[in-house]
């Protein structure tokens, strides 16, 4: 960064360089050579107080060459298990945190750039991030905050006029997201050694996301539940729509429940409970219909790291804990089927629901049924007949035995056919960031056309309602086998 300040009109206030000493590292990113915004969201920039600044400026401070007023660019550490093997020397290698906002909402909110440089955590990387990981990053996160999925949020992009290598010479560019927190699962782990220090993490944790559980007689408890049932709502949302994160690691998990890092994520076409994407993931840890069990295990390691402040008493403090971890599976299974009951139009709960569902996705698994698709024309065939979503299937068996059953279960509700339709439409989404278009998107790019970008961006951020000459972005691809390998690499 240089030495220049420009005024975003936004009010800093940053606790955790305040109040969190030794968490983090003081740091300043790289001077781009040609800093030039290519995308902005205005309405998240109005939230933050953003206003009354140029573009360049804006390109030079989301692009790290130039320190917002008020800001205090820092680098977290934290650690992880990544795929299943604890790596205790992590941190932002390619992020700083520019510092902490006071929204127009009065909510707080941190800001980060993605792709600015160097950091003390870097480990031999450069820091930095290239043009197509950026923009798949800035359009799938604002398309799962369209579907009301918790995630960070994309402000803006900026390519940064380098060269960057990664497989071959790309263009580099720097996001600014913005969060509740960036902390994560990996945070406590990094200081699991300190019990001082995670009573003083685990304390500034609550005050920022969980005050609620400051009266509590056992605080520490209550958040760990607190953090339980937001990841389980945040998996249980992501299975409803096909959502594969693709590299669940500790330090990939926020404690605020949202959804963070959209390195090789990708959505499912067709369903299939094993699907699985990322060219790193092996052995299929982080497969669609494991997501589930993995944010299970991570807080399990959240846990064990708050262990001496849950109760004074070792065992105690175990039994609790792992109490809190084993309903992990209650509080998942009460969202999923919360959120699968809308999907296919129910509005109220009954026994047997759960069964009707996971038949429902059984006759979908190894029969090519587009996932987004079928639950559009599950809505549209109440008004024109089943042949609707017959059409999806080779084989109808299975599906014409689970529709009469549904038939059966939604006719025992008092809710007009247009009313039902209307309910489902608002759940499914229409335009999800299908895996092909967001390819398609990043060559056209590359090569210097933004006009796929943001005719994407139109569509999956206004995901349940269809418009004109948007067809495309609604149809499954030709060869929608869920065969698409996702890479890290950004």
């Amino acid at each position: 960064m240089t030495n220049e300040t420009i005024n975003l009109g936004v009010s800093f206030d940053n606790s955790y360089v305040k109040q969190m000493d030794g968490f983090y590292a003081q740091v300043s990113g790289d001077v781009a050579p040609a800093p030039s915004l290519i995308a902005l969201n205005k309405p998240l920039a109005a939230i933050l107080g953003i206003n009354n600044v140029n573009q360049q400026q804006l390109a030079e401070v989301f692009s790290a060459s130039a320190l917002p007023m008020g800001a205090q660019p820092i680098a977290q550490k934290y650690a992880g298990h990544q795929f299943g093997s604890f790596n205790p020397g992590l941190g932002d290698g390619r992020a700083l945190l520019l510092g902490e906002v006071i929204g127009n909402d009065q909510q707080r909110y941190d800001i980060q750039l993605k792709g600015s440089g160097r950091t003390p955590y870097s480990r031999g990387g450069d820091g930095k991030a290239v043009l197509g990981p950026i923009l798949r990053e800035y359009l799938i996160s604002e398309a799962m905050h369209a579907m009301n999925i918790p995630t960070t949020r994309a402000l803006a992009a900026v390519k940064t006029g380098e060269k960057v290598m990664r497989s071959g010479v790309k263009e580099g560019a720097v996001i600014a997201r913005v969060a509740s927190s960036h902390l994560r699962v990996g945070t406590f782990q990094a200081f699991a050694h300190d019990p001082e220090m995670i009573k003083q993490l685990a304390d500034y944790c609550i005050q920022r996301h969980y005050p609620e559980v400051l009266q509590s007689e056992t605080p520490y408890l209550d958040f760990l539940i607190a953090v339980r049932d937001k990841q389980a709502l945040l998996v249980a949302k992501w299975l409803s729509v096909g959502f594969v994160h693709g590299v669940m690691n500790t330090d990939n998990m926020t404690i605020s429940g949202e959804t963070i890092d959209y390195g090789p994520c990708a959505f499912i076409d067709n369903y299939d409970a094993n699907a699985l994407f990322s060219s790193i993931d092996a052995n299929g840890r982080y497969a669609f219909e494991n997501q589930p069990p993995v944010a299970q295990w991570n807080l399990a390691r959240l846990a064990e790291t708050i262990l001496t402040l849950i109760d004074q008493d070792e065992q105690q403090s175990i039994e609790k804990a792992t109490q809190v971890i084993n309903d992990f599976t209650v509080s998942y299974q009460a969202f999923w089927l919360a959120n699968m009951r809308e999907k296919i139009g129910l509005s109220t709960a009954a026994e047997g629901d759960s069964e009707l569902i996971n038949q429902m996705l059984q006759a979908m698994q190894n029969q090519q049924v587009d996932y987004t698709l079928f639950f559009r024309s599950l809505a549209h065939s109440l008004k024109h007949g089943q042949y609707v979503v017959s059409q999806l299937f080779t084989d109808t068996r299975l599906l014409d035995e689970w529709y009469s059953l549904w038939l059966a279960r939604i006719n025992k509700e008092s809710i007009s056919v247009e009313q039902r339709i209307k309910n489902m439409n608002q759940v499914n989404p229409l335009y999800i960031p299908r895996n092909h278009l967001v390819d398609e998107m990043i060559v056209a790019a590359e090569a210097g056309d933004l006009s796929y970008f943001d005719k994407l961006m139109l569509a999956v951020t206004n995901p349940y309602q269809a418009a004109d000459n948007m067809e495309k972005y609604a149809q499954a691809p030709n060869n929608g086998n869920n065969t698409y390998t996702t890479y890290c690499g950004t």
